[in-house]
């Protein structure tokens, strides 16, 4: 394939799902990554699509101010029917964490009607939840404005002054050999600070971020106790998952 048909079909698959890999796009294109690389830089200097850590995004997202609010969008339909599957463990009286992932972000319209308490970093979640029947809990400490989330040594301090019932966390990758992966820090300090505190953690990962790999590398599979990813995810990688004592529901 050469690089003309290659940059239309990069480009159209980076605007259909907001972003992409570039070991998917290699597997899409049926060629290497270091080509795939050599044409995301063709195609970032074009401005064509946004290069980032490990692949592409859609430059809209990349440069809207509204960024989070477009990345809640990227494959909504899957994170929706993930967080449907989430909210049915949700108990009357629980005391839940939810991290500023996009994905746990779509949990709270299927939770306004539970009495349930969130503790959150996440300013949207907060917004959201304002006019429901849950009780929220904002963490404090330093605001990330592009995140819309706070983060920090006083908010990690903040969280672990409570105990949930249950910890919901989003991950920027995942993958049998390396475990959860992150493009920040913050991200990462963030969900173990969570996960320390709870008796059960759920990480919600829709399957575009299966065997992925990010920039950072932060803790390993045994951080969550149950994977829930939507219909589309690769059979043959749900098998190896649950093969390797993985609790995963779809």
């Amino acid at each position: 394939m050469n690089f003309q048909n290659r940059k239309q079909l990069i480009v159209r698959t980076v605007e259909e799902r907001g972003s992409a890999d570039v070991g998917e796009l290699a597997e899409l294109l049926q060629t290497s990554e270091m080509t795939v690389r050599r044409d995301l830089v063709q195609l970032a200097a074009s401005g064509l699509i946004y290069r980032t850590r490990g692949g592409a995004m859609k430059v809209s997202l990349a440069t809207d101010k509204h960024t989070f609010a477009n990345k809640t969008a990227v494959h909504a339909e899957r994170k929706d029917y993930i967080c449907q599957l989430a909210a049915q463990d949700i108990q009357e009286g629980d005391v839940i964490f939810m991290d500023c992932g996009s994905t746990v972000f779509r949990l709270c319209q299927f939770i306004r009607n539970k009495r349930i308490t969130v503790v959150t970093n996440s300013l949207p979640i907060v917004a959201e939840l304002m006019t429901s029947d849950v009780s929220v809990n904002l963490v404090g400490g330093e605001v990330d404005k592009e995140r819309q989330a706070v983060h920090g040594l006083m908010a990690e301090e903040h969280m672990a002054r409570y105990r949930a019932n249950r910890a919901f966390i989003g991950v920027d990758g995942l993958s049998l050999e390396h475990g959860l992966s992150a493009n920040s820090e913050k991200e990462a300090s963030t969900a173990i600070a969570m996960a320390r505190q709870t008796e059960k953690v759920y990480l919600l990962c829709d399957s575009s971020k299966l065997e992925t790999n990010k920039y950072l590398y932060f803790a390993p599979l045994s951080l969550f106790d149950v994977l829930i990813t939507d219909k589309e995810a690769n059979p043959d990688v749900i098998a190896a998952y649950r093969q390797a004592g993985i609790t995963l529901i779809n």
